[in-house]
């Protein structure tokens, strides 16, 4: 016994030797690929020496002597911080994926397959202007630079998850930035889904109830549509959704995720310091690293520093000594889903105004790992690819024998959006800038600008020209083959909103409802914001005078409008009644809530228990109110409708109906759907964080989970990779923080600020800036997530172009520089 117990002491002594070693052995090659910011390099490709110079949060300074040499920079590091964070993004707009993670990712690549962004962008080369197809393949030469020093060796293939999934690396094309871009687009992009939900819901409900859930902005008149199995027949009403899983390797998110933002500024009229103040906080899913990334490179036209996105060569948030620009989505409809009549005695052709045409078809092959190619047959037709059953619940919406195509502005191979937004970011007046949107196409932003003397904002992006007797005047999905429903090109750059030096010395957006115009000229119909706006409003008129730290508080607020306006009208009839009740059941826990509620002020603050309980209630009260109509479709609405809850509880055109259970014998009144679902609230709140309300805390909810989107998901590689964070705010506040809405935990922070910045143009190199996680890629280096703590609690790193103060606290220093001459 003692001989056997000996021999296990030394397997387990040897496994735990040989566990040590493989952990050492894998920490070794995974440090390997984190890059020295103090190495010199002397590289093909560069006209002069260049030095980068990385501040103490790790935000280089790229001081170069020619443009070319700038953008040179900007790929060096780009691809040294962010090397795998590129690579995934070429891949998923190549529709490449499956080489990697196998089956698993196939549908995404047929996607985009079918979207063709790639082959778009390759196209879109030949068409921007000169100075950018050099900045583009300076752009390109850079960070493949960096990929030669990788190939060279001891850098442990670039990042540690080449060491999981590797595969040999294309250079670096100009194409692959354009790409970049149409995936920003793609991302950005909800109205498809919108579309989509809209008619599904209309096979379901009258006009009225669509109305209801789905409502326009209630500062315009509700319009009436006709009923989607009017429009396109043979259709099932109640069908079920099929669609590709969501998930971090998917482009395409639900349609509450497409895009949001808040941009503000204020004019030397209502600034105290007497020059232009500008804020900027565009909203993207939470991932680490961060989509953003900081920087500062000096061009001939100035020195510009802001939020880039590795793989393209742009400040696309930002400012130099002159301008700052600022992005928010406009929510521009610029995409419908037209139903195609397939040929019943030919299965290649679908009818037209004309008659039956051929699709334009072709096939692309994909690799997958682990498993025999896999080919997918593409067709186009007049208005653009056709689009499979299994992709944005689309086989819902279509009849029999037909197929369903999209047009989208950006589907264009003559694409100038990368030439308008280096244009943009070398202005050096509003003015300057306006003129350079003109030659922007997709995706549509508001583009808010300031100067030291301007404020402007100006909406750029393609905007398709729709026929005035358009059956569904792009709400809904419509026949293809009939002329009026076909776009008729495009309408002109002047027709987009704009607002210059406006009276009142404040422009911004929430992404509201910033126009009002008749369709075809509408904008859209399905405006990002109905909320945030009130309090933004609000929040900017309560001072004659703004500050930079103003409109920091203005970023940083946290109070719900919503709240503030849904808790008197839902618990009109709930406050200061009902009868003593024993501690410890519903109904105590019920009349303290309220309790709490009523002394509440509507600010959803990590540490404190409202903003759950407030929270946990209109999400079990939205769920009393659509189950019954809806049926499975109200998991399509996973986030709170306010509109939708006041019309109800204002019964706005009979809107009150909703709150009677259908299926029920008795009348149920809007009192007892309120007083059922904050006991459901308080119910799930008991299950999951216990029935001591004053002892909750929203931030142990309301967790940023800024998750890794491939090594996330690996047991044990979580715990590292992945960065959980207790946050402030709600869907609808100015300090945007939206839920998942789905899940064990619904109240998840998944869709937030990734970027902050204000720039004060009265002190210029006071302005600031953050984004939400690190500079660096590579969870082994120590600024993966050095900014995230600084992110989560509201604070800001300088935004300085004084290159002596970059140096002064810099953390490494790395001069390129040209071959010696022979």
């Amino acid at each position: 016994m003692a001989t056997l117990f000996r021999w296990l002491l030394r397997i387990a002594s040897g496994l735990i030797v040989l566990a040590v070693a493989f952990v050492a052995l894998a920490y070794l090659f995974a440090t390997r690929s984190l890059p020295d910011y103090n190495e010199d390099f002397t590289l093909e490709g560069i006209n002069a020496p260049v030095e980068i110079v990385r501040d103490n949060a790790a935000v280089p300074h790229i001081l170069a002597q020619t443009d070319h040499d700038a953008y040179f920079g900007l790929g060096f590091v780009h691809a040294q911080d962010r090397f795998w964070q590129m690579m995934m993004l070429r891949r998923t707009a190549q529709g490449r994926l499956s080489e990697l993670f196998g089956p698993s990712t196939l549908k995404v690549d047929e996607l985009m397959r079918r979207f063709d962004l790639y082959g778009l962008a390759t196209s879109s080369v030949a068409a921007q202007d000169a100075p950018t197809l050099a900045a583009l393949e300076a752009y390109a030469d850079g960070v493949n630079a960096w990929i030669t020093q990788v190939g060279l060796g001891a850098r442990g293939r670039g990042a540690p998850e080449m060491w999981l999934f590797n595969a040999a690396i294309a250079p670096w094309q100009p194409a692959d930035s354009l790409a970049v871009l149409k995936l920003m687009a793609l991302q950005l992009s909800g109205q498809i889904p919108q579309e989509v939900l809209r008619a599904r819901v209309s096979l379901q409900l009258d006009s009225a109830r669509v109305a209801d859930i789905l409502p326009d902005d209630p500062g315009a008149a509700v319009a009436a549509l006709p009923e989607y199995a009017a429009l396109v027949q043979g259709v099932n009403r109640y069908a079920m959704g099929d669609h590709i899983p969501f998930g971090p390797l998917n482009p395409v998110q639900p349609r509450e995720m497409g895009g949001a933002s808040n941009a503000w500024a204020a004019a030397p009229s209502r600034a105290a310091a007497g020059a232009s103040l500008l804020a900027n906080d565009p909203h993207l899913d939470l991932s680490a690293p961060s989509v953003w990334y900081l920087a500062r490179i000096d061009l001939r036209s100035g020195a510009v520093i802001g939020g880039t996105i590795p793989g393209m060569p742009a400040v696309l948030l930002g400012r130099s000594a002159d301008l700052g620009w600022a992005l928010t989505s406009s929510y521009l409809d610029d995409q419908d889903v037209f139903i195609e009549e397939v040929n019943p005695a030919n299965p290649d052709e679908y009818r037209t105004p004309d008659g039956w045409k051929p699709f334009v078809a072709r096939d692309s092959v994909i690799t997958v790992k682990g498993q025999a190619p896999v080919t997918v047959r593409l067709q186009w037709t007049d208005n653009g690819p056709v689009l499979p059953p299994d992709v944005y619940d689309l086989g819902t919406i279509r009849p029999p024998g037909h197929v369903t195509s999209v047009s989208w502005t950006a589907l264009t191979g003559d694409d100038t959006s990368m030439t308008a937004a280096l244009r943009i970011m070398q202005a050096h007046s509003v003015a300057e800038a306006i003129v350079a949107g003109t030659l922007f196409v997709a995706p549509s932003q508001n583009l808010t600008l300031a100067d030291r003397n301007t404020i402007g904002m100006k909406m750029i992006g393609a905007a398709p020209r729709r026929d005035p007797n358009s059956q569904a005047r792009g709400r809904m999905p419509s026949y293809g083959y009939l002329p009026e429903n076909r776009w008729q090109g495009l309408l002109p750059y002047a027709s987009n909103a704009e607002f210059v030096q406006p009276v009142g010395g404040i422009v911004g957006n929430t992404n509201n409802k910033f126009i009002d115009r008749p369709f075809p000229m509408h904008v859209t119909y399905d405006w990002g914001d109905t909320q945030r706006v009130h309090r933004w409003e609000r929040l900017m008129q309560l001072r004659g005078l703004h500050t930079r730290e103003s409109f920091i508080e203005a970023q940083l607020d946290t109070v719900s409008f919503t709240a503030r306006s849904l808790l008197p009208l839902v618990g009109a009839d709930l406050w200061f009644t009902g009868e003593a009740a024993p501690a410890g059941t519903i109904e105590a826990r019920r009349q303290q809530a309220l309790q709490m509620l009523a002394d509440w002020n509507g600010e959803m603050n990590e540490h404190m228990p409202e903003p759950l309980i407030y929270a946990a209630w209109m999400r079990a009260l939205q769920e009393r109110l659509i189950r019954d109509e809806l049926g499975p479709l109200a998991d399509a609405f996973p986030h709170v409708e306010p509109v939708f809850i006041e019309r109800v509880f204002r019964n706005i055109d009979g809107a009150g109906v909703w709150c009677d259970v259908i299926q029920s014998a008795a009348v149920e009144t809007c009192t007892d759907i309120a007083r059922e679902s904050l006991d459901d609230a308080l119910v799930w709140i008991a299950d999951h964080g216990g029935t001591a309300l004053e002892s909750l805390r929203w931030g142990d909810y309301h967790q940023a989970i800024q998750d890794h989107p491939v090594l996330g998901g690996i047991p044990g590689l979580g715990w590292f990779v992945n960065i959980h964070q207790s946050t402030s705010g709600g869907d609808n506040t100015l300090m945007r923080g939206l839920t998942s809405g789905t899940g064990d935990n619904p109240f998840q922070n998944v869709h937030a600020a990734g970027y902050r910045g204000v720039y004060d143009f009265a002190d210029p190199d006071s302005s600031v800036f953050v984004i939400s996680t690190g500079q660096s890629g590579n969870p082994m280096s120590k600024h993966y997530d050095d900014l995230g703590e600084l992110w989560r609690r509201g604070e800001y790193i300088p935004m300085s172009l004084d290159a002596n103060l970059a140096r002064a606290g810099a953390i490494g220093v790395s001069d390129l520089s040209p071959p010696a001459s022979e």
